[in-house]
């Protein structure tokens, strides 16, 4: 998912327009975008939608943002997502593992399939983020949520060193248990160049994509975190270590570097994650 393009449904008049983008992933939201008087309304509005044909014959991945497990409208988001076409499951505000468990066992108990994406945007959620990652094997990763994280500590977003803090923080809970970590939305419509910027760090830190609150910003994300590069030397580096493998070689010269093992396990991963292995 290079590009995460958020929906909100309480604009049913977007949702063909987002799937005509070229957005990897759509993530429809039913919390923040959503007041609290529009929240039944916008959900029988979403479930309208992913029932529909068009839906059903995309090849976009198709994400439910719902609302946080303590309030008053998770049950009926939840419940309304059986038997729908939903790859993942959003859940914000996941501040531990015991929360995401709880979360996992009722997607589970009403049939649910869909994986779950946390959102870490919380103080807590930072500190029990490996915990969190590795609470449940439908944990598919941990998404990144620095505008509530940071708004609640004072933190100046648009210092890069702030955010690259809480992106490499977020990247190793994720890592340990082999989980990915997905980049958050950038909210300047009007500078591109930070959405640009923080997205060629979170590429740097291996994330494999950023989440767009606008069609405009999906064509920077696709570009940035094209992957075409890196899946055709992965590619090029296992056929040499294979070849290094013959002569009994367990290290060797690749592009000039030296590789060896974490190398070779790095490559592997990177076509994992290209879906080619």
């Amino acid at each position: 998912m290079r590009s995460k393009l958020f929906v909100p449904c309480s604009r049913p008049e977007f949702f063909a327009k987002a799937l005509a983008s070229d957005a990897d992933a759509l993530s429809f939201d039913l919390e923040d975008s959503v007041p609290d008087g529009d929240k039944a309304a916008a959900r029988a509005r979403l479930v309208e939608w992913l029932r529909s044909d068009a839906v059903l014959s995309s090849a976009k991945r198709m994400i439910v943002r719902i609302n946080a497990l303590e309030s008053p409208f998770f049950a009926d988001d939840l419940a309304a997502l059986a038997g729908l076409r939903v790859d993942c499951v959003n859940l914000p505000k996941a501040g531990s593992p015991a929360a995401v468990r709880m979360v996992a066992v009722q997607m589970e108990s009403a049939g649910i399939a869909a994986g779950l994406l946390v959102n870490i945007e919380t103080p807590r959620g930072i500190s029990q983020g490996a915990g969190i990652a590795g609470a449940h094997p439908r944990v598919i990763g941990l998404q990144v949520g620095l505008n509530d994280l940071f708004a609640s500590l004072g933190v100046d977003r648009h210092d890069l060193r702030h955010v690259h803090a809480a992106l490499w923080s977020i990247r190793l809970a994720a890592g340990e248990h082999g989980r990915l970590a997905f980049d958050g939305a950038w909210p300047d419509l009007a500078a591109d160049d930070g959405f640009r910027a923080e997205a060629e760090l979170a590429r740097s830190l291996g994330y494999p994509g950023k989440s767009c609150i606008h069609p405009r910003q999906v064509a920077i994300a696709n570009e940035v975190f094209d992957r075409g590069g890196d899946v055709a030397r992965a590619r090029r580096l296992l056929e040499a270590a294979a070849e290094a493998g013959t002569r009994g070689h367990g290290a060797f010269l690749f592009d000039g570097a030296m590789a060896d093992a974490p190398a070779v396990a790095a490559a592997r991963d990177t076509l994992r994650r290209a879906g080619e292995a």
